[in-house]
């Protein structure tokens, strides 16, 4: 529910705010504004989900997220037209955002037992992403038949109700959190050198910073949906649910069916082909040609999740994950957000098409990169191996 509703507000925000102003750097406020605040409080978040209820602290977390989307209720039946309410909003959200994210990461091992776990990553992200399917579709639709007042609403529901289901998730597997030693800053700095300490941790995680932030094309489908393929907000929910479908897919087969070998390399190749499906999205005019690259990106994009999800649970204990998580959460936060607004200062700069197809080649070239500089992630056969990886 949580994500439906996120998944919801992200396609009616972008579109009411490229609809209010006509201009792409818009598009970029809209990721910065998100990403700003949750670049400030990451630090505190990791360091109080290790030392307190990670439940509680998820289901406060979508409470304000519940707020917020209130909030963007209230500014679409009685704002005045600009956009300035709109991003004050998406600040807030972004302060919810730091603390969901690495809670609902490292709430995870504390459900299942640890030989499900990379079964129950595949699982989990698979259940999300089918939110994402419905979500954008449906926010689209709903935007092109009612407006804002509509989706928002629907938002504020489902946030409220994600709030109260929660209350439910049982923790059989959480072990009891330590006493507090030295300061935050000394705890969080003590993540940090865990982190560095493991390669395998940071080249996961920075592979998906750079791979997203500079070739992610999501913030630029308003303008595709609107310029290059004529499909109106309808159109543009569908393009958001392409690469939930694929994601979806490719999340079903792996929690039926999950794989334990040779998971370093095959998450590099998953990153490579994500980049080429952008690539022809970037390229191509028609809905139908536009609609099945994205797909296949939100299926190599999936499998990269989990191995990226399963090698960062695998290798963290579970005192330090959400330290470890708020770090990862920042490096994702920084690949969609700040790759929102990378992507809407490129299409102002360059063109939306010359900025799409070098994102994609940007995607390539980190493949490489990584490929070469993290030997030791290039070589992992089995999830077990990365506990010991050094």
């Amino acid at each position: 529910m949580a994500v439906f509703a996120t998944q919801v507000q992200a396609v009616v925000v972008a579109w009411q705010v490229y609809d209010l102003t006509r201009d792409p750097l818009a598009l970029a406020y809209v990721g910065l504004a998100q990403f700003l605040p949750m670049l400030c409080l990451l630090l505190p978040a990791g360091d109080l989900i290790d030392r307190f209820n990670r439940r509680a602290i998820l289901r406060a977390s979508w409470a304000a997220g519940a707020l917020c989307s209130a909030g963007l209720w209230w500014l679409s039946g009685h704002g005045d037209g600009g956009v300035t309410g709109v991003y004050a909003v998406l600040v807030l959200f972004g302060c919810a955002r730091a603390f969901s994210g690495p809670a609902l990461q490292s709430l995870l091992p504390q459900v299942v037992p640890r030989e499900q776990l990379a079964q129950a990553i595949a699982a989990n992200s698979m259940l999300m992403r089918a939110a994402s399917i419905g979500g954008p579709l449906l926010g689209g639709l709903l935007y092109a038949l009612g407006g804002g007042e509509l989706t928002f609403a629907l938002c504020f529901a489902c946030f409220a109700l994600a709030t109260g289901l929660l209350a439910r998730v049982a923790t059989a597997h959480a072990s009891p959190s330590g006493p507090a030693t030295g300061s935050m800053w000394e705890r969080f700095g003590a993540g940090i050198r865990f982190i560095r300490s493991r390669p395998i941790i940071l080249g996961t995680i920075s592979l998906d910073l750079f791979a997203v932030l500079l070739g992610g094309v999501v913030a630029l489908l308003p303008i595709y949906a609107s310029e290059v393929l004529h499909v109106g907000p309808a159109g543009l929910g569908a393009l958001r649910s392409a690469l939930a479908v694929g994601e979806v897919g490719a999340g079903l087969y792996l929690s039926m069916r999950p794989f334990n070998r040779k998971v370093g390399p095959t998450m590099f190749v998953a990153v490579a082909v994500f980049g080429v499906a952008n690539l022809l999205f970037a390229v191509s005019t028609w809905f139908w040609l536009s609609f099945a690259a994205l797909l296949v990106a939100g299926a190599a994009d999936m499998v990269s999740v989990y191995i990226r999800g399963a090698l960062v649970q695998f290798s963290t204990p579970d005192h330090m994950r959400g330290r470890v998580n708020a770090v990862n959460m920042l490096f994702i936060g920084s690949s969609n957000e700040l790759g929102e607004f990378r992507a809407g200062t490129s299409a102002a700069w360059l063109g939306v098409v010359p900025a799409a197809v070098l994102g994609g080649l940007c995607t390539l070239g980190v493949v490489g990169g990584w490929t070469w500089g993290f030997k030791q992630l290039r070589s992992v056969d089995r999830f077990e191996e990365a506990a010991q990886g050094h």
